[in-house]
């Protein structure tokens, strides 16, 4: 609760009537509470005032935002509530620091949300004051904080970090009261369904009191090993800010880093296990011309450097779960001959593996799905098949067989359309039921998928479709499937609720849930031992400027994989 002390009788007089002569310190000034107002805006918009107060936090260094944070002092604030008490003043004026009381006479404005003082004329400084006690700060969508607008506040609990997509760019993290679920994750699409929840006003930013892109060095602890997505922050101590429509801190000490979210290691391989299946999205391996050159490529690396230590990173995180099978998208749809990608890939796995080749079948898209296993484990019975039919990717389908012998279990490896808008019309545009853009295609894509399986290439024990749906666990494509009688095996066995979900395989805008699954015929899931999600890259941060690893598995892709054992 906010606790403020009543003005001076002098103030209350003046508290009418704006003051726009300089004067000296001391004399009569308009109260930052008269300024601020109970409303978003200012009632005193493009007039002059003149204010005195603590500067609490000065950013008008090289590279920041090119003003300070003025706040009345604790004996000087009003009772109100639901004013604040603090303003920003954009200025490059010098003098002051934090911990003076100053006087300035300046134009009171908005700019996109945020109520400052610009257009200064004079500072006068006024000696050391004493730093206002900061105000707790409540993280949640039920808080106001426009009553806490430009002033000193402290977070009292810990924050979870959720989202670190403009780290590199601006300097920021995302911090939220916990670590939120999709809500497509836990339940069915409907109409007013968030699709951004990350949006919905709860999440915080915590900034560096900077105004440059591409800050160097960059802040926080991220870019150091052990510093993840889900990880705690506590000692939250700054200046509340608003800009670019997000609440943000703007701090005034590092805050404290907990680790509650450490790297696991790769699954280990149940001891009755005959089988392990994993799906996984290697975010654009493009190899150039297959020869040294080639690159920039059209989606994936930009030199060969770094795609040879993307490939190497890849085959750390391809082999530590040790798998028989694998169902990979987004590989570079660049034939099959030994200066593709899919033999790139086969090499640097190792002589144990080889891939299913479907040459001529792959479509047209820049990408697709390919199944790699491990001959000396697994065999293929029958031919591989693409269907030619349904919108989108040609899922690719290729029966196995223990190399012992025994059950012949069919494997279906799909990619269907993105979420993303670009190109999307009509029906296919976000009907605002939480799926986003493309939901029909997808669906009619899991409808195709359905019919082309209905009849088996091969006699088998069952069938097992994997890959990258870009549709959460309760979203319709998978509805369809579960329709069939096609069982999910990550919610299957893990569940998610709105307040826990420990098995997901993407992040978006500071939200986790699962677009990547490996789902049973309903004869098979008798001998399903386990389906899991391995977290090894979504909760690392990632982005131009971080550091990256030269080897190791952790944060190569933005999407988690699905490991399934069986026994057969």
């Amino acid at each position: 609760m906010r606790h403020h002390r009543v003005l001076t009788a002098a103030l209350l007089l003046l508290a009418a009537t704006p003051a726009s002569a300089g004067g000296d310190c001391g004399d009569p000034f308009t109260p930052i509470a008269r300024i601020q107002g109970e409303g978003e805006r200012s009632p005193l918009v493009g007039q002059p005032v003149t204010v005195e107060g603590v500067m609490t936090l000065d950013a008008r260094g090289d590279g920041g935002l090119q003003g300070f944070y003025l706040q009345q002092s604790e004996a000087e604030a009003d009772d109100n509530p639901r004013t604040s008490e603090a303003l920003f003043v954009y200025t490059r004026r010098p003098g002051g620091q934090p911990g003076t009381r100053l006087r300035l006479t300046g134009e009171v404005r908005e700019y996109r949300g945020l109520t400052e003082l610009a257009n200064v004329q004079t500072l006068i400084l006024c000696g050391p004051a004493p730093l206002p006690e900061p105000l707790p700060l409540e993280l949640s969508a039920r808080a106001d904080l426009e009553p806490l607008e430009n002033m000193r506040v402290a977070v009292p609990t810990t924050a979870t970090v959720v989202d670190s997509h403009n780290l590199a760019r601006y300097g920021e993290l995302e911090l939220a009261p916990s670590d939120p679920v999709i809500p497509t994750e836990y339940r069915p699409p409907a109409p007013g369904v968030p699709d951004l929840p990350a949006r919905n006003g709860h999440g915080l930013i915590l900034d560096d009191a900077r105004g440059v892109r591409d800050p160097r060095p960059i802040p926080w602890p991220s870019g150091q090993p052990g510093l993840r997505l889900g990880d705690t922050l506590s000692d939250l101590q700054g200046v509340l800010d608003y800009r670019f429509n997000r609440w943000r801190l703007q701090p005034t000490r590092p805050p404290r880093h907990i680790p509650a979210n450490p790297r696991p290691p790769a699954p280990p391989r149940p001891d009755t296990a005959t089988l392990r299946v994993m799906a996984f999205n290697l975010a654009n391996l493009f190899n150039g011309d297959g020869q040294g050159g080639g690159f920039p490529t059209p989606r994936g690396a930009t030199s060969e450097a770094q795609y040879r230590r993307q490939l190497d990173r890849l085959v750390a995180l391809l082999t530590a779960p040790d798998p028989d099978i694998l169902t990979l998208s987004e590989l570079e749809n660049d034939g099959y001959d030994e200066h593709s990608a899919a033999a790139d890939l086969a090499r640097a796995l190792g002589p144990r593996w080889h891939f299913v080749a479907t040459p001529g079948a792959d479509g047209r898209d820049a990408i697709r799905t390919l199944i790699y296993y491990r001959r000396d484990r697994v065999r293929p019975v029958g031919p591989p098949t693409r269907f030619s039919s349904g919108p989108g990717r040609p899922p690719q389908i290729q029966a196995f067989q223990r190399s012992a012998g025994g059950p012949v279990v069919r494997v279906v490896a799909v990619h269907l359309k993105s979420k993303s808008c670009q190109g999307a019309a009509g029906e296919e545009r976000d009907r605002g039921d939480g799926q986003g853009c493309h939901a029909g295609q997808r669906t009619r894509a899991a409808t195709a998928l359905v019919d082309g399986l209905r009849a088996p290439l091969e006699p088998v024990a069952g069938t097992l479709i994997a890959g990258d749906f870009n549709s959460y666990s309760q979203e319709t494509p998978l509805q369809v499937l579960a329709e069939h009688g096609y069982v999910n095996l990550l919610p299957h066995f893990h569940p998610c609720t709105p307040a826990q979900c420990r098995h997901y395989t993407y992040r978006y805008r500071g939200h986790r849930g699962a677009l990547d699954h490996i789902l049973a015929s309903s004869a098979l899931v008798p001998s399903v031992l386990a389906a899991q999600a391995w977290l090894v890259n979504t909760d690392e941060p990632r982005g131009p400027g971080l550091p990256e690893p030269d080897s190791g598995p952790w944060g190569v892709s933005d999407h988690n994989p699905v490991i399934v054992d069986l026994r057969l």
